[in-house]
């Protein structure tokens, strides 16, 4: 089952797609095939599309949007000639287009109805920069399943083994490969425990003892730290909004869903 969240994500970057599905129509048919009129609406709407993703409004590109429309045109009537239409499936898929058209009319109508204001954006920009703190950590960790095997890499590292050389035993096929380095990171993007632990050494420190998290026993060694610095409001101000759209529309979707009467 798609959550929520993830079909609210979706909405959201269908919403942003489909923006210009409001451009204004006008009537009568920009050409005719085999006595089947492309209406005008269709011609208008294809060149809104194309403009959102960046092409200029040009007598070349107007020829180009015709021709491919009668392009359409003719294969649709080839396969109505064949009684494709009538098949379920097919049906079922422009059943499923069909609703996707209107969902994206409807929330592009919804947003721009109710705008996120620059100050709501600012409050969750400050309160993400907060909870990031203002230190970033390098670290690096070495993961493994039981609290017997991270006991007996410390032993070893405190012997003075090859940190990378032991890193290679770690379940993280992200940092294994890489000597167990985790890069520059604020301890809120770790678990908890992690978070705690790693806050707690200085430089050049080893967990003197295994830390536990929901993936199994950390060994953690502190490599270096630094002053946060996050991006400025503006450089992050399009992610923000987007989110806070994702967040506007998951609400909208399970308000209606709430008082919906379903059989």
């Amino acid at each position: 089952m798609i959550k929520i969240s993830h079909l609210a994500a979706m909405l959201v970057a269908g919403v942003i797609a489909a923006a210009p599905v409001f451009a204004a129509d006008k009537g009568g048919a920009v050409a005719t095939v085999n006595g089947q009129a492309i209406p005008q609406n269709a011609f208008n709407a294809f060149i809104a599309q194309q403009k959102a993703q960046g092409a200029q409004d040009s007598p070349e590109l107007q020829a180009a949007v015709k021709e491919e429309l009668i392009r359409r045109e003719i294969l649709v009537q080839e396969a109505k000639k064949k009684g494709l239409d009538k098949n379920p499936a097919v049906q079922g898929q422009i059943e499923l287009a069909r609703q996707a058209v209107l969902i994206q009319a409807f929330l592009s109508d919804y947003v721009r109805a109710n705008p996120i204001s620059d100050d709501q954006l600012r409050k969750e920009y400050d309160a993400i920069k907060s909870s990031f703190g203002t230190t970033e950590f390098k670290a690096k960790h070495i993961l493994v399943t039981t609290e017997e095997e991270a006991k007996a890499i410390i032993a070893k590292l405190e012997k003075g083994e090859s940190f990378a050389e032991l890193a290679k035993q770690s379940k993280d096929p992200g940092s294994r490969e890489k000597g167990g380095e985790l890069g520059w990171n604020p301890p809120s993007v770790y678990a908890k425990p992690f978070a705690d632990a790693l806050t707690k050494l200085k430089k050049g420190d080893l967990t003197k003892a295994p830390v536990k998290t929901d993936f199994g026993y950390h060994v953690i060694f502190l490599e270096d730290t630094r002053p946060l610095n996050p991006p400025p409001f503006e450089q992050i101000k399009p992610q923000l909004q987007q989110r806070a759209q994702q967040q506007q529309i998951e609400q909208l979707v399970k308000k209606l869903r709430e008082s919906a009467k379903v059989n």
